[in-house]
C-alpha cells in the first residue's frame, strides 16, 4: 500500500485491519483517484473495491477536513450501511464523521445530520433527492463536496433513479471526481464512458460476467409445487455437507416472508431480509445472520448486491432470477476472498431458457446435483401441512394489507 501514494496512516490502518498487499482493482484505482482522475472501476464481487475508492477519498479528506468531502450514493440501504461501517473502519484514526441517508428513517434527524455536515454522506437516491429538494438549506451542504461516488454503479443508473440522480448532480459543484464502481458492466455504464473519454480512467478486471473458480454451481430439475420439499431435504443436509450458512435467494417479498414463515414452522432458524420490512427490522435479520444467530437467511435481490458477509458456504436459488448479472451477483454471496462455495438452483420446466442464457453468459455448463428423490419426498406430508399453517399466518399478519399500502405508496 505504501507504493500506491497514501498516507501514512492509511498504510498503518491497513495492516491493522490485516489488509496485507492491495487487490488488483486497488493496485489499478487508487493512484489514478489521488491523482485526480475521474475512475469506471469493474471487478468481480468480493475484491475489494470499497477500499479502492474509500482509501485515496479519506487520504485526501484529512489534508483538508472541511465540510461534506464525498457523497456516496448506493442502490439499498443494507449496503449504505455496510459502507459506512468500512469508512469508519478505514478512516479510525481520523475522528471520521460519516451519515447514511437511507429511507425508512425519520427525515428531521436527516436533515439535522446532514447541517452538521458530516465528512462523508452514504445515501440511497430516494431518500437524498427527497431531501435535496424539501429543504433550501441542504444543497448549500454539498457546494464543494469534491467526490461523487456511485457504487453498484449499473444500478444506480438503472431507469428508475434517473430523476434522483438528477437531483444530486444538480447541487454537486462541476469541478469534482466521480468515481464509479461495480461488478457488471451495462450499457448505460459504456455510455458514460464514452462521454467522459477525455478524462475518466477505466479499470475492468475481467472479461463479461464471471463467478469466481472456487464456487460449485449445481441444479436439481423438479416439478415446481415441490420445491419446499427439495428445499427442506437440503436444509436437513447442510451439516452433512459441511455448510455453517446459507442464503436462499427468491424472486418477490411474499415468497420470502412465506418461505420464511414455512422454515418457522419446520423448526429450521432462518431470517427472512425483504423490502415490505420496516428498516429495523431488515437490519435485526441482516445482524442476526452475519453474527451466526441464524444460519440461513432467506432474501430477495436486496441481498445480492455487495454485501460481504464472510462466511456463506451455499447460496440456493430457490427461484431462477430473470436476468444472468442478478445470477453472478447472487452465487457471488459465496466463495468469497479465496474461499469455496456452493451455488445450488432450483429449474423447473418454466425456467429452462433461463438457465440456458445464464450457461451461455458464464461460458459453462451447471452440473446436476446429487440427490435420492424417493429420500426427499419422505417428508412431503410435513412439508405441505407447513405450509398450509404458514400461509394461515400470513394472512392473520396482513401481508397483503401491508403490501397493497406499500404499493400505494411507490
Amino acid at each position: 500500500f505504501s507504493d500506491l501514494g497514501l498516507a501514512g496512516w492509511a498504510v498503518q490502518t491497513c495492516n491493522e485491519l490485516g489488509m496485507k498487499k492491495p487487490t488488483p482493482v486497488q493496485y489499478h484505482c487508487i493512484p489514478r483517484i489521488l491523482s485526480g482522475q475521474d475512475v469506471l472501476g469493474l471487478a468481480q464481487t468480493g475484491s475489494g473495491k470499497t477500499a479502492a475508492f474509500a482509501l485515496p477519498i479519506l487520504h485526501r479528506l484529512a489534508e483538508d477536513p472541511y465540510g461534506v468531502s464525498c457523497l456516496v450514493v448506493t442502490p439499498t440501504r443494507e449496503l449504505a450501511f455496510q459502507l459506512a461501517e468500512q469508512f469508519r473502519a478505514l478512516g479510525s484514526c481520523l475522528n471520521l464523521r460519516c451519515a447514511v441517508i437511507v429511507g425508512g428513517m425519520d427525515m428531521i434527524t436527516q436533515t439535522k445530520t446532514l447541517m452538521q455536515r458530516p465528512h462523508v454522506v452514504i445515501a440511497t437516491p430516494g431518500r437524498i433527492k427527497v431531501l435535496i429538494e424539501q429543504n433550501p438549506d441542504i444543497p448549500p451542504v454539498f457546494s464543494k463536496t469534491k467526490f461523487l461516488v456511485l457504487d453498484e454503479a449499473d444500478r444506480v443508473l438503472d431507469v428508475g433513479f434517473e430523476e434522483e440522480l438528477r437531483a444530486i448532480f444538480q447541487c454537486l459543484p462541476k469541478n469534482r471526481q466521480t468515481l464509479l464502481f461495480s461488478a457488471t458492466m451495462t450499457s448505460n455504464l459504456q455510455t458514460l464512458l464514452e462521454l467522459s473519454a477525455n478524462k475518466a480512467y477505466f479499470y475492468e478486471a475481467y472479461e463479461g460476467f464471471k463467478t469466481v473458480e472456487s464456487l460449485k454451481q449445481q441444479y436439481i430439475f423438479i416439478p415446481k409445487n415441490v420445491k419446499d420439499v427439495y428445499l427442506q431435504y437440503i436444509l436437513s443436509k447442510i451439516k452433512d455437507i459441511d455448510v455453517r450458512s446459507a442464503i436462499i435467494f427468491v424472486s418477490t417479498c411474499r415468497s420470502c416472508q412465506l418461505l420464511g414463515l414455512l422454515l418457522e414452522e419446520l423448526e429450521i432458524d432462518a431470517a427472512a431480509l425483504h423490502s415490505y420490512k420496516s428498516q429495523s427490522l431488515r437490519l435485526s435479520a441482516l445482524h442476526k445472520f452475519k453474527s451466526g444467530q441464524v444460519p440461513i437467511l432467506v432474501a430477495t435481490d436486496v441481498a445480492s448486491r455487495g454485501l460481504d458477509i464472510p462466511t456463506v458456504d451455499l447460496v440456493v436459488n430457490y427461484d431462477i432470477p430473470r436476468y444472468p448479472q442478478d445470477y453472478v451477483h447472487r452465487v457471488g454471496r459465496t466463495a468469497r476472498a479465496g474461499r469455496g462455495g456452493l451455488a445450488v438452483s432450483f429449474v423447473t420446466q418454466n425456467d429452462v431458457d433461463l438457465i440456458h442464457e445464464i450457461e451461455a453468459v458464464l461460458g459453462k455448463q451447471l452440473e446436476k446435483f446429487d440427490c435420492k428423490e424417493n429420500e426427499v419426498l419422505d417428508d412431503i406430508s410435513k412439508v405441505y401441512k407447513a405450509k398450509r399453517v404458514a400461509s394461515m399466518k400470513m394472512m392473520d399478519d396482513g401481508f397483503e394489507e401491508k403490501a397493497e399500502s406499500r404499493k400505494a405508496q411507490k
